[in-house]
């Protein structure tokens, strides 16, 4: 893989290459070929703890569906494998219950992968050197955001972690010192008693909104209505009496018409249908 394609993207949509890529074997592999391929079967095997064999099928697997593939050279499990892109992406929101059920089945897996891979940091700190113990993450913060704003945020993280992805296929522009670092990205609505509560207080605000915007409507075709009725009679009694309406307010005849007044005709008229 060149530096080029360092943001290259797999989309996954088919269910079942969603349901083979939520494995925790094949997901390591992944991993262990994105930050240290091209590798061998037997290789990763030994990195893993996993027997080459195990690895080969699992290798095998990720690439019928197009998430790895051989880098040339070498027989059997002796054959080195490479990723075909930086990233996997799934679907968020699915209407085919089968790619929802199969999405919701990898994000699982993905996030327990996340939570391994924490503990395995915690269960290590203590004997890692203590600049990196100072520099590792670890925390939370409660945020009262819209989803727009929460989505914006999320893009602005993606751009700041941008510019060192290129250390990740070029291994001449790492730092000396620098380390893989896994940067997990999680934000998201609160499941807890707090979290509960403000789900309902906003489904009430929404149904609140709801209410108040179709009473809006209802007032605004009302009020059109009276106002044409109400023009319609005046316009009947004027002519009845034989008089123009820019007579009656001290205009030249004609400029009711011409919407100068504050007439059927005129600005006050479309104000009150608004």
């Amino acid at each position: 893989m060149t530096p080029g394609e360092h943001r290259s993207v797999k989309r996954l949509t088919d269910p079942r290459a969603l349901r083979a890529l939520a494995h925790p074997i094949r997901m390591s592999l992944i991993g262990l070929l994105r930050v240290h391929g091209p590798l061998t079967a037997t290789r990763a095997g030994e990195l893993l703890g996993e027997s080459s064999a195990s690895c080969s099928f699992h290798l095998r697997q990720l690439a019928k569906y197009g998430l790895v593939e051989e880098a040339g050279g070498g027989k059997g499990r002796e054959r080195p494998w490479r990723p075909t892109t930086m990233f996997t992406q799934w679907p968020d929101v699915a209407e085919d219950p089968e790619v929802a059920a199969a999405a919701g089945l990898l994000t699982s897996v993905v996030a327990e992968n996340y939570f391994d891979q924490t503990m395995r940091w915690i269960g290590a700190r203590s004997g890692e050197p203590e600049e990196w113990q100072q520099a590792a993450q670890l925390g939370d913060t409660a945020l009262y955001v819209t989803a727009e704003e929460l989505a914006e945020i999320g893009k602005q993280v993606t751009a700041l972690i941008d510019p060192y992805l290129d250390r990740q296929v070029n291994p001449g522009l790492r730092p000396p010192g620098s380390r893989p670092v896994t940067y997990l990205h999680l934000a998201f609505p609160r499941m807890d008693a707090a979290g509960r509560l403000a789900a309902k207080d906003y489904a009430a605000a929404q149904t609140s909104s709801a209410a108040q915007t179709s009473s809006a409507a209802q007032t605004s075709s009302a009020a059109q209505t009276s106002s044409a009725a109400q023009g319609t009679a005046a316009a009947q009694g004027t002519a009845a009496a034989g008089h123009d309406p820019g007579e009656a307010a001290g205009h030249a005849p004609g400029e009711a018409a011409a919407g100068k007044s504050g007439g059927p005709a005129g600005a006050g008229g479309r104000r009150a249908g608004q």
